[in-house]
């Protein structure tokens, strides 16, 4: 496995186990079986940390889905740098800030840890057309 496709996979497990904290929120103030229940316009509100938890878990899987392509593209074409590894760690790592900054409710964070992780993938794009 590269170190690219072992970054992905961190990404991954992360963005799929992101459901269960606000899923968990969702349980205590509406009980098990209304946790279940279809959504209602009645439903007792979540906490709001649980609310922007939900929204960069939404975040989160809109960006993998670009992230994942690049890397899976740079394996494809048996291409793997210090830089292509480093940008991959670097998305990892403002994905897991731009989560914890988003459920604090830290706008202007949130922002720059996007903008970081969305600066890892302009790289990633960049190193797979520089062989195009």
């Amino acid at each position: 496995m590269t170190r690219e496709l072992f970054w992905l996979t961190l990404t991954v497990i992360l963005t799929g186990l992101l459901w269960v904290p606000y899923v968990l929120n969702r349980c205590m103030v509406r009980g098990l079986s209304g946790a279940m229940a279809n959504p209602s316009r009645t439903d007792k509100p979540m906490a709001e940390w649980a609310n922007r938890l939900m929204f960069a878990h939404d975040n989160a899987v809109e960006n993998l889905i670009v992230f994942a392509p690049l890397v899976l593209i740079l394996n494809a074409a048996d291409i793997s740098t210090p830089t292509t590894v480093l940008a991959c760690a670097v998305y990892f790592w403002s994905r897991l800030v731009h989560l914890i900054v988003y459920t604090m409710g830290l706008p202007i964070l949130r922002t720059v840890a996007f903008l970081v992780g969305f600066a890892a993938q302009a790289v990633l794009a960049v190193a797979i057309l520089r062989l195009a």
